[in-house]
């Protein structure tokens, strides 16, 4: 036999063996996880850091953790590398609640039945965060040189803001930061339809403002009604809000998601699609759209949602105070302070103060990165066909506070969704497909390596 087909056999049957063992390892680490209580609320993501502590303190490796708050773990690890800027795995340990009556099994069990993990978090983002650290492992075992660092970040309290998980780390923890350029984080995957398979990767997203009403006025008895009252201008002002909807617009990393979107779709929405910038002149054609896509038609505008709201705790008392609360999200093009601005003139003669609750950072990442560009290349490679598309967000990730500190933030993983399987996010009966789940891991080492090692 030719020495070069055997080395090559030599070298295939090692890399399917270790390749099988890193996989193998990644579904029994995410087993384990899922099994790890941090639903949120309360979190106690401090397991997620025992947990992976002891995994990191097995294997050797440095590590760091700090509590934000009470049971708000966070922790972090670097493996050394060459003077390239530093590429940042990150995951949110926390999982959103789950209501066992609803589920068909437990949702904290971990188990594979009908192919399938089971257990909340599978998707969002345990799955995501098992396959960093599988690969995290694998990097660290090797021994071979790095042409960066590359650091590991499971944080907290993502699902309700990341106030205690990333966004604290920011302010609080800015030498994990040191160095670092790029970071790998959830938001895009692939998605399987009939033969084909696509995939997304967010770029970017609409920034959370997230504002509190408050109104005061005289109090009194529910029979007696004054002119005004604290209810009255509140429920004015969010009649304002709501009956003057933001003027749409089109920028450039929209345009591109919905030229990419259009693809596929019936006529008239494939024309319109390709041609939003003149489509969202038609306000028909934005009523068709809200109804036909809310997410897309969402892209196209800042838009405020009213969500919460209060006045009396008794009905026949009116109340000296009211308040509500909006969600509002801006395109990455914004300034918040500005559009808080615009919120207050929208309602300044109703007499009610206006305070952020939350605001968000501006930010796009480039499509010119080597990480960016090492995924294209393995899709292309890969997956023949296949294309990658960037996205934009109209909900938020922590990206938002990587991109706040000028680090290029990419959601994406190599996972495939197949059918609705996304629906069981932040629903029942999650789960994560083992044998596509494997192959996402064994995939993730592919990017990887274009990225932390020189040819």
């Amino acid at each position: 036999m030719n020495k070069f087909i055997l080395a090559f056999i030599l070298y295939l049957t090692s890399y399917v063996s270790w390749t099988e063992t890193l996989e193998t390892e990644a579904v029994e680490l995410l087993q384990a996880y899922l099994q790890v209580d941090t639903i949120s609320p309360p979190g106690n993501e401090y397991r997620a850091v025992d947990f992976l502590a002891k995994i990191f303190d097995e294997e050797g490796i440095e590590y760091a953790s700090a509590e934000s708050a009470p049971g708000r773990g966070n922790i972090w690890a670097r493996l050394k590398g060459g003077d390239k800027p530093a590429l940042i795995l990150l995951h949110h340990s926390d999982v959103v609640p789950a209501d066992k009556e609803y589920w068909d099994f437990d949702p904290l069990s971990g188990e594979i039945r009908d192919g399938f993990i089971q257990g909340r978090g599978a998707l969002d983002m345990k799955g995501t965060g098992i396959s960093h650290l599988a690969n995290f492992l694998r990097i660290h075992r090797s021994n071979k040189k790095l042409n960066r660092d590359i650091i590991f970040i499971a944080a907290a309290d993502e699902e309700s803001g990341g106030a205690f998980g990333m966004g604290w780390l920011v302010e609080n923890r800015p030498e994990i930061f040191n160095g670092a350029a790029l970071l790998l984080n959830e938001g895009g995957s692939g998605f399987r339809s009939k033969d084909k398979v696509g995939f997304s990767i967010e770029i970017t997203q609409k920034i959370p403002v997230w504002l509190r009403l408050t109104s005061i006025d005289q109090p009194g008895h529910g029979s007696s009604p004054r002119t005004t009252s604290s209810v009255s201008r509140i429920v004015d002002a969010l009649n304002i809000i709501w009956n003057n909807p933001f003027d749409p617009r089109v920028i450039p990393e929209v345009d591109r998601v919905f030229k990419d979107r259009s693809i596929g779709l019936d006529e008239p929405f494939q024309s319109k699609y390709k041609n939003i910038k003149e489509a969202i002149e038609d306000p028909s054609f934005m009523k068709e759209l809200q109804e036909f896509s809310p997410s897309s038609h969402a892209l196209t505008r800042n838009t405020c949602s009213l969500t919460r709201m209060e006045g009396s705790n008794k009905i026949n008392v009116i109340p000296p105070k009211a308040w509500a609360e909006i969600d509002c999200r801006i395109l990455p093009d914004n300034d918040p302070e500005e559009f808080i601005n615009q919120i207050e003139n929208l309602i300044k003669d109703t007499g009610v103060t206006v305070e952020p609750i939350m605001l968000g950072f501006p930010g796009s990442s480039p499509m010119d990165s080597e990480l960016y560009l090492a995924i294209e290349d393995f899709i292309e490679s890969n997956y023949p066909g296949s294309r990658l598309s960037p996205s934009v967000s109209t909900g938020f990730t922590d990206s938002r506070f990587s991109r706040g500190i000028g680090i290029a933030s990419y959601g994406f993983n190599t996972y495939i969704y197949e059918g609705n399987e996304s629906s069981s996010i932040h629903g029942n009966n999650e789960r994560i497909h083992e044998v596509r789940y494997r192959k996402s891991v064994g995939d993730l080492s592919i990017i990887l390596d274009k990225v932390i090692y020189d040819e």
